[in-house]
C-alpha cells in the first residue's frame, strides 16, 4: 500500500541545514493499524504530514499502491485514499458541522448519515450537527469532529497525529474502540497513528519507534512492544532504551 524509500527531510536553519528525517525506509501494507511511537522531537509529525503531502521529503520517493506520489500535494494525494487528521484541528469559520462531514465524504450525505459519524466519536449529534467550526468548540470537540471527518472520507490510508490530544478519558476509550472498527471494517483499509499512549499502542498490528530521525526499531507489536511497557509512557520507554543502545 504505502512505502518509503531512503526518504530524509531537512529544514534550513540560521544558515544551516537541519535534519528532521533520516534514510528511512518503511512500508505499510494493506489492512494494518499501525503505530508510531519514539521520543519527543524524533520527527514523528514530520513523518506523518510527508506521508499527506503537507511537506514534501529533500530525498528519497513515496509509493502508495504502486504509484509514485512523492511530488503529489494533499489534495491529489486525499483524491487518491490518504486522510490525514491534525494534532491540532483547523477551525473553519462559517462552515457548520454538517458541511465539513458532507465535504469530507465527498458525496451527498442526508442530516442522519452525518450524524452516525458524530455518535462514532461520542458526540450528541442533535447538539453538533448544525454548530459552526469556531472559537465555541473545545479543543476536544474539535478533535473528534475531525476524527468523524476522516471517518466519513472512508480512506484507504488514514493517518493520525496524536488523535489523543485534548481529550477526555472517556472519548479516548472510545476513540481506541474506532480505531479498532476502521481496522476491521476492511482488509484493504489501513491507519497510521501518531501516539505514546499505551492503549493505542495495544491496538497496533505493527509498531514503528522513530528517534532522531530514523527508524530505531519496526516490527510487530508482541515484538516491540514489551520494551517499551513498564515505565510511564512510550516516551521515557524509548529514551530508556536509546540510552542503553537498544534502539
Amino acid at each position: 500500500m504505502l512505502e518509503l524509500k531512503n526518504v530524509s527531510y531537512n529544514v534550513d536553519e540560521d544558515g544551516g541545514e537541519i535534519e528532521i528525517i533520516r534514510n528511512v525506509d518503511l512500508e505499510i501494507g494493506s489492512g494494518k493499524l499501525v503505530v508510531v511511537t519514539g521520543p519527543n522531537g524524533g520527527g514523528k509529525s514530520t513523518l506523518a504530514k510527508l506521508i499527506a503531502g503537507i511537506i514534501k521529503p529533500t530525498e528519497g520517493r513515496i509509493y502508495f499502491n504502486g504509484e509514485d506520489i512523492t511530488d503529489a500535494g494533499i489534495t491529489e494525494r486525499a483524491q487518491k485514499g490518504i486522510a490525514f487528521a491534525f494534532q491540532q484541528p483547523v477551525r473553519f469559520k462559517g462552515i457548520r458541522v454538517y458541511d465539513l462531514i458532507r465535504i469530507a465524504s465527498g458525496k451527498r450525505i442526508n442530516t442522519a448519515e452525518a450524524c452516525t459519524y458524530l455518535s462514532k466519536v461520542g458526540l450528541c449529534a442533535r447538539d453538533y450537527i448544525n454548530r459552526e467550526i469556531n472559537s465555541s468548540l473545545s479543543g476536544g470537540e474539535l478533535k473528534r469532529i475531525e476524527i468523524a471527518t476522516v471517518l466519513a472520507r472512508n480512506a484507504v490510508l488514514s493517518v493520525f497525529d496524536e488523535p489523543e490530544a485534548g481529550i477526555d478519558l472517556w472519548s479516548f476509550t472510545n476513540l481506541v474502540d474506532v480505531f479498532r472498527k476502521i481496522r476491521e471494517s476492511s482488509e484493504e483499509r489501513s491507519i497510521l497513528i501518531i501516539s505514546h499512549q499505551e492503549r493505542i499502542l495495544e491496538t497496533a498490528d505493527e509498531i514503528v519507534v522513530l528517534r532522531d530521525g530514523g527508524i530505531g526499531a519496526f516490527g510487530r507489536r508482541e515484538d516491540i512492544l514489551p520494551g517499551l511497557i513498564g515505565t510511564s509512557s512510550a516516551v521515557s520507554a524509548c529514551s530508556r532504551l536509546a540510552s542503553e543502545g537498544r534502539i
